[in-house]
């Protein structure tokens, strides 16, 4: 039985998120059935594993591997690495140093006023293993069969491939070393250790730190130990971070804070030097520098390895040799090359360009005094798209895996709560996987060249979401805020992660109310060298207004600035350090706010919303993220984690004396489709097309009597001398609210474990349900009247070129219009039980404007001139004399058409429909290659409306005829375009009577022909 084109699993919640204590190995997790989405909870730990995107790396290679038919893969050097340390730590470490025995017993004791995570402990086992055991030729205990062999060892600091991985057809093996592409140039040992964000690297930095130099201290000879650590990360604000890495720090160091070194041992740690830097140091000095300064007449030639290393390491490199930590080391790869037909975008250039700089600088060091060993820190230690590899392929020298999933169910980090069902009743809700609604939703001319949605569309589609979700952060700040003295009262952060520029930039001016204008000032001296005085000349200027949500406690003001923005560039230059940079100042000021947003007395302490493009740069630390809101691709899980990653640091660590667990946080997560294991179903093969013979339908001129004409309408001439309007509400189309594809509530739970597919609702975790009734308390359905009435006005008087006319005019418009619009939400607006105020989302203002502008008229009755049509000036009148196409699809014979068949479409109501309107002796046409249309727009986008069929009654009338089953909102734009176009053209009068119906059962069509010929012998 073949799989349909695309199965989505839900995903059943689960009872307890968090089934493990943080400071034992894990004892248990859950796992997802991937047929049935169902969660069972399995003893033991969860296999290192990765979940590949294009091809595997692991033991699932092999052609009849384990998980082969899965999208998930192993990390087999790991996992051996894994029993073998825990076997070690079950004989209490045998084998190490004395001093390595100490440390590794103080860091585990349960009664620390601090404990260390497992994940922490056993990534600085991992390493110290290696080191002491393997590297040094040693067993814990003799003949002790080890899964790891120091042979595999071996081979593995040599870049060959282990004997537990020459099985089946590898192409991609574990390896220990990474080797330069330049001749002559060592391989660096590099030790990777994966670890969730929050779960506390920099603490491992300082376990690691404090071992070497304990060690080295207590025996000065042992170089096994190195006596210097070179610590690089991505930019300044970690780099000050992690200054708490240099025992000397004068303003306090980890090694005290989290009583990392037993007193006895602390002088120890002395006797070793750290040096934190970023990798832009790493940029070889030009040959006109030197000491960070520029002369032009300095020329020294190209900066040698051993000057290299002298000024980067400074005192360290007597030291040598070190050892390195690599922070984020995801950015500290050897780019491959490319094939020719990847395009590589500016961020993967730029991600290269960054990987590049700082391999080649560990490669200098290397060469020049010698690097011991590499440790590697990430959360996500993969080869990203543009690196030349498999992208999101682990790097290969992986040891130690802790990751995301493991990190949730243990408590360590926030949970995500996502999206599982909402007021649609779609498998999938909108607000699960937004950016994907938005690109659903677009209509033609939505899109920029690119091919990207347009920056205020996305505001259109995406606002709801924004609304629901401001709405619960709102409840939370004032939760908050009415904390009692003493209390943390730091605001909850909402982050919202746009795809570009110009959408942040939109969503930033609509949420903050602040936008940069232009202002008009004289010059100084108000001359001119010509002698012309008072010349103007434009000038940039902050203006502050109100946003559309919750403006009380968003909106931007004169030295208060809830709302963040966070210019990439800009943060990107302060991060640099690099002191030419433009705009110096500004760029540390955003830095600064970045860097301390939610610490109390910082300058980002009041911060509430922040706008960023793509994602959160590295050293966001903020624990106070309680919502994000995804708005852009995610075209894999690693990106997912990258950007939920920034939001999962918790703000509280006390553990639950009866569970001995951490307690439960949340972030609530909209618009980032974090499934863990997206799992589809194959696509059926597509069936070649059959080569049918064609049917030629075409106009009879035996049938020229059952011609039909009809004016080509381009526009409508609306003039008006009085400023005198009608419409005729009765007759406008019903707007509806859609809580069916516009949710006015959402259930979120907690998503842990590996899952598959599309988020489901079901199990035991309680929902929690989400909603806009914040948003609904702070506006008024008469507020959202007048905008709706002020920008009917607005389109009404856009023509009007003389400033004073066009005001004059909105003058006398505005109290006409809002009468109207208050009929019209009055009458016509089917609420649907939800809340009226739902009628100010933009997706509704906008269709509630489209329809009223389409419905008024100039008030012909008080001296105005009437609508009329505006006509193409090429071709005027349209006729059924020019129908001649040829098809494959099936047609039938007519008898009062003047085209000789109509085309069968897809459903049979357009047949039937021509058999009641041939049993009925009427004449009529079907609109196909009739090129018979009608304008309108929705949400502000220019369509063509072809309706079905052209029937002239027996009256002589013209009628419009639409079949029409289930309508939607855009038909019933359609419809309303149509009955403005029939006013116009009876008013133009050139081709008789016109009217429009929607027969919306073609059975009924007979008694409706009826009918409306009826009502045409009543006003003759």
């Amino acid at each position: 039985m073949k799989a349909p084109e695309q199965t989505n699993i839900p995903i059943q919640p689960v009872d307890e998120p968090i089934l493990c204590n943080p400071f034992d190995e894990p004892s248990a997790h859950w796992v997802y059935d991937t047929e049935t989405g169902a969660a069972s909870r399995m003893p033991g730990r969860r296999p290192a594993s990765y979940w590949y995107k294009t091809e595997r790396t692991g033991s699932a290679q092999k052609e009849f591997a384990f998980m082969a038919e899965e999208e998930r893969d192993d990390l087999p050097l790991v996992n051996l690495l894994r029993e073998d340390v825990k076997r070690w730590r079950s004989m209490n470490y045998a084998g190490a140093t004395p001093v390595t025995r100490q440390l590794l017993t103080h860091w585990r004791r349960s009664d620390r006023p601090r404990r260390l995570f497992f994940c922490q402990i056993e990534a600085v086992e991992t390493v110290i293993y290696l080191t002491e055991m393997l590297a040094s030729g040693k067993a814990p205990r003799k003949n002790l069969k080890l899964n790891l062999s120091r042979e595999d060892y071996q081979s593995l600091c040599r870049g060959e491939r282990p004997s537990f991985n020459r099985q089946g057809r590898l192409t991609v093996f574990p390896t220990l070393i990474d080797q330069p592409n330049e001749a002559g140039l060592a391989p660096l040992l590099r030790y990777g250790c994966k670890m969730a964000t929050g779960s506390g690297k920099t603490v491992v930095m300082a376990m690691l730190i404090a071992w070497a130099f304990a060690n080295r201290g207590r025996v000065p000879g042992d170089e096994r130990f190195p006596a210097a650590a070179l610590v690089v990360c991505p930019n300044l604000t970690i780099k000050e971070r992690l200054q708490v890495l240099r025992p000397d720090n004068p303003e306090g160091s980890y090694y005290d804070e989290f009583d990392l070194v037993p007193s006895q041992l602390r002088s120890l740690i002395n006797s070793g030097k750290v040096l934190v830097t970023n990798w832009h140091r790493f940029a070889p000095e030009s040959p006109h520098q030197e000491g960070g300064r520029s002369y032009i007449v300095v020329d020294k030639g190209e900066e040698s390895p051993d000057a290299f290393a002298r000024r980067v390491l400074q005192d360290l490199y007597e030291r040598a040799p070190i050892m390195v930590f690599n922070d984020e080391a995801h950015h500290a790869y050897r780019p491959a090359p490319v094939g020719e037909k990847e395009k590589l975008t500016a961020i993967d250039k730029a991600e290269r360009e960054e990987a590049t700089v700082w391999i080649s600088g560990l490669d200098r060091i290397h060469a020049a005094c010698g690097i011991r060993f590499c440790v590697d820190l990430s959360a996500t230690p993969f080869y990203l798209q543009g690196s030349g590899y498999i992208e999101g392929s682990p790097f290969p020298w992986l040891v130690s895996d802790f990751g995301l999933v493991d990190a949730i169910e243990s408590g360590i980090v926030k949970i995500p709560r996502l999206p599982v069902s909402d007021t649609t009743g779609r498998p999938e809700p909108k607000y699960f996987a937004l950016w994907k609604h938005i690109g659903e939703k677009l209509q033609p001319g939505e899109r920029l060249p690119g091919g990207k949605p347009k920056p205020d569309i996305v505001w259109r589609e995406a606002e709801d979401a924004l609304i629901t979700l401001a709405s619960q952060w709102k409840e939370r700040f004032e939760y908050l805020q009415n904390a009692t003295p003493g209390q943390e009262k730091a605001p909850p952060v909402m982050i919202v992660v746009c795809d570009n520029t110009d959408i942040a930039e939109v969503f930033f001016r609509n949420i903050s109310g602040e936008e940069t204008v232009e202002v008009v000032e004289a010059t100084d001296d108000g001359n001119e060298p010509s002698g012309r005085s008072g010349k103007k000349k434009p000038r940039k200027k902050t203006a502050y207004g109100a946003g559309k949500i919750f403006p009380e406690l968003f909106s931007n003001r004169e030295g208060f600035t809830p709302t963040l923005r966070i210019d990439s560039k800009l943060l990107a230059e302060a991060e640099s350090e690099d002191p030419n940079a433009s705009r110096r100042e500004t760029a540390e000021s955003l830095r600064e706010i970045v860097s301390t947003v939610g610490k109390p007395g910082k300058p980002g302490e009041q911060v509430r919303c922040v706008i960023s493009v793509q994602m959160l740069t590295e050293g966001w630390d903020a624990n106070n993220v309680t919502h994000i809101l995804g708005l852009r691709a995610f075209t894999s899980q690693l990106l997912c984690e990258q950007v939920v990653g920034r939001g999962l640091r918790r703000m509280d660590y006390t553990v639950d004396p009866k569970t001995g667990r951490l307690t439960e946080e949340y972030v609530d997560v909209y618009g980032i489709p974090f499934s863990v294991i997206p799992f589809k179903g194959r696509k059926k093969e597509k069936p070649t097309p059959e080569d049918k013979p064609k049917n030629h339908v075409r106009a009879l001129e035996e049938r020229s009597l059952f011609e039909l004409r009809f004016p080509v309408v381009e526009g409508f001439a609306f003039a008006l001398k009085h400023n005198l309007i009608k419409a005729d509400i009765d007759k406008i189309e019903t707007l509806r609210l859609e809580p069916d594809s516009t949710p006015t509530a959402v259930f979120v739970q907690p998503q842990v474990g590996y899952k598959t597919g599309s988020p489901g609702s079901g199990g035991l975790f309680d929902f929690k349900e989400q909603d806009r009734e914040a948003y609904y308390r702070s506006v008024h359905l008469q507020t959202i009247q007048f905008e709706i009435a002020r920008q009917i006005v607005w389109a009404l008087t856009a023509g009007n070129g003389n400033p004073r006319l066009r005001l004059q005019s909105r003058h006398q418009l505005f109290p006409q219009v809002y009468r109207l619009v208050e009929e019209y939400v009055a009458k016509k607006v089917e609420f649907r039980g939800e809340n009226p105020c739902e009628l100010g989302l933009e997706t509704y203002v906008q269709r509630t404007v489209e329809r009223l502008l389409k419905a008024i008229e100039p008030d012909d009755e008080q001296g105005e001139p009437p609508l009329m049509p505006i006509l193409n000036r090429f071709k005027k009148i349209g006729s059924t004399a020019e129908v001649n196409f040829k098809t494959t699809r099936p047609c039938f014979a007519t008898m009062r058409s003047h085209i000789n068949s109509v085309v069968a479409d897809t459903r049979t109501w357009e047949q039937s429909a021509a058999f009641r309107l041939e049993q009925a002796g009427l004449i009529y046409a079907k609109n196909d290659h009739l090129e018979f249309s009608i304008s309108y727009e929705y949400f502000n986008v220019s369509h063509a409306y072809l309706p079905d069929f052209l029937v002239r009654l027996h009256s002589g009338v013209t009628l419009i005829l639409e079949i029409k089953g289930q309508e939607d909102d855009q038909d019933r734009a359609k419809h309303q375009a149509a009955k403005r176009w029939v006013s116009a053209v009876n008013n133009w009068g050139e081709l008789g009577r016109w009217i429009f119906h929607v027969c919306k059962d073609p059975q009924m069509l007979g008694k409706e022909l009826a009918w409306l010929r009826q009502q045409e012998d009543t006003k003759r």
